[in-house]
């Protein structure tokens, strides 16, 4: 008993000193529209004034080379334009920037970018330049300056008003349209669908703590995220954690933002009390938000994971009359703000920021485990070829292990690692049900596995500690009968049971390291558990 409580004091102490809260309050926040009717509306349109479908589209694919300044790499990026057929003058121009992902002129915009065109815009959709990037380590500066490259390129287009483009801006890349306002002063106008105002860091704690209570998990694993969220990404390379886009000269121009209420990505009402604020400051008024009933965070119906779901109803209409009017320099008639009442569950977590002396601990930690873990299992394969070869050849016992410290032990790595593959089978299925919220499905009223997993490890942790304070014991009590645990110690026992001669644990020099070597390992596990919050009642 004593040893079961030492052990456990010791887990619950890491559990408690590693563990990260915010504060979840107020909840329910939000912001009542003027209106449910999202028509944008402005004074002085008439019959000539162009909609959709006015003109016919063209299309034409050119390529690019687009440069990451920091390392020098090159991509080579195509870019799809669609173009007013037979319209005179000089047009106006919109540049598409992507979401998360890598998305194509083959699978992104088309539907929007067409409209648009149909409307009297010249459009651009680029191939997401990411050169060797991934999700995690983008060059939001490095994209920015892409994408500025095809304004410039629009800018010299026979048919394009240089001083007329803008941007139409999706989730992630609005991030990346804070840095390409702040080198390209000459961007007439912005759409910004979903924008993430905050934070990467701040805004994806947002997502976790919402998502992982509306998929029904349990509320340990949201503990997982916020340990893994306060990470220093520097000690890595990783910058990106921590990006400051809330700057006024991102917002300074005649923007459209807009929301879905579905949407379970966005802290929507932050984002209007951030956007509002920084336009006001850069003195721009000229700020238009629309929020849609039953659409998603990209405003399509229905679940995103099936292919030709649908914007929804009257976006098109809408963004389409928002952006005619803009880029004539008409005066609004509609209500700036309309639509769906905005809504947000929860407050974005901003006292949430890097830890150092945690991420440095825990890097140790999990370095050490993988490490033991890789040791012991190449010592079992070892020590299994042995068994295999004296079964074969019945030389007898290959390992020797005495008073069934064997079985104890192999019953404790069992029963370790199904507590690992539960714990890892339980997150899985708490991040394959976040993935189907942010496409557009519904949650899901049943927890399964999602939320039992984490009471059923943690009891089958201590089950654990409760067999490692019984093996312990034994141990003890074998030593004792040894003359090892007495002081002083009987006279050649050390010696005895280094050399072999009178063995504590096997009669094999490969059994005694292989014992030792696994139980370091396991409770290396046993202690990352502890870290990632299981031992938290």
């Amino acid at each position: 008993m004593p040893i079961a409580v030492i052990l456990v004091a010791i887990l619950v102490f890491v559990s408690h000193a590693t563990a990260v809260t915010w504060n979840n309050e107020p909840s329910g926040q939000t912001v009542d529209t003027l209106t449910s009717d999202t028509d944008v509306t402005f004074a002085g349109e008439d019959a000539s004034t162009p909609t959709r479908d006015t003109y016919k589209v063209d299309k034409k694919v050119t390529r690019m080379t687009v440069t990451r300044s920091s390392t020098g790499e090159t991509e080579s990026v195509r870019v799809l334009m669609r173009s007013p057929r037979g319209a005179s003058g000089r047009r106006p121009a919109i540049v598409f920037m992507h979401g998360a992902g890598y998305g194509t002129i083959d699978d992104s915009y088309g539907d929007v970018a067409s409209i648009l065109a149909s409307a009297g815009f010249v459009t651009a959709v680029m191939d997401k330049p990411v050169w060797s990037t991934d999700d995690i380590t983008r060059d939001y500066p490095a994209s920015a300056a892409a994408y500025d490259k095809v304004i410039e390129y629009l800018r010299t287009l026979d048919n394009v008003n240089p001083d007329n483009v803008g941007i139409y801006a999706n989730s992630e890349s609005t991030w990346i349209a804070s840095y390409l306002l702040g080198i390209d002063h000459r961007v007439a106008f912005q759409v910004l669908l979903s924008p993430m105002v905050s934070t990467p860091r701040r805004s994806i704690g947002f997502l976790a703590s919402q998502n992982f209570t509306l998929a029904g998990a349990n509320r340990g694993y949201q503990s997982v995220v916020r340990r893994v969220l306060r990470v220093d990404g520097e000690l890595f390379g990783l910058t990106n954690f921590d990006l400051n886009t809330m700057n006024t000269r991102a917002y300074s121009i005649p923007t459209l933002v807009v929301y879905g209420s579905k949407d379970v990505m966005t802290a929507q009402v932050s984002g209007v009390h951030n956007i509002l604020r920084l336009s006001h400051k850069a003195g721009n008024w000229n700020v238009t938000i629309r929020s849609y009933p039953v659409a998603s965070h990209v405003l399509r119906l229905g679940d995103e994971s099936q292919s030709n779901t649908p914007l929804v109803d009257g976006y098109l209409d809408d963004l389409t009359a928002w952006c005619v009017g803009t880029s004539l320099g008409l005066r609004q008639t509609s209500d700036r703000i309309a639509g769906a009442t905005i809504y947000q569950s929860i407050p974005i977590p901003s006292e949430l920021k890097a830890d150092r002396p945690l991420t440095i601990y825990g890097t140790i930690l999990h370095v050490m485990m993988i490490l033991l873990l890789l040791a012991s299992l190449m010592l079992g394969l070892v020590a299994l070829g042995r068994k295999i070869r004296y079964m074969i050849r019945r030389r007898g016992p290959a390992l020797g292990f005495l008073h069934g410290f064997g079985g104890s032990l192999l019953a404790l790595i069992m029963m370790t690692v199904a507590a690992m593959l539960l714990l890892v089978a339980g997150f899985a299925e708490v991040v394959m049900r976040v993935v189907r919220l942010a496409w557009g499905a519904a949650p899901n009223d049943s927890g399964g596995i999602a939320d039992w997993s984490w009471p059923v490890i943690q009891i089958a942790c201590v089950l654990v500690v409760v067999a490692w304070s019984r093996l312990i014991a034994h141990l003890i009590e074998v030593s004792q009968r040894r003359g090892i645990i007495r002081w002083p110690p009987r006279q050649g026992s050390i010696r005895a049971v280094v050399s072999g001669h009178e063995p504590v644990l096997a009669s094999t020099r490969l059994a005694r390291v292989l014992f030792w070597l696994s139980s370091a390992a396991m409770f290396s596990v046993m202690l990352v558990f502890a870290f990632w919050g299981l031992f938290l009642y």
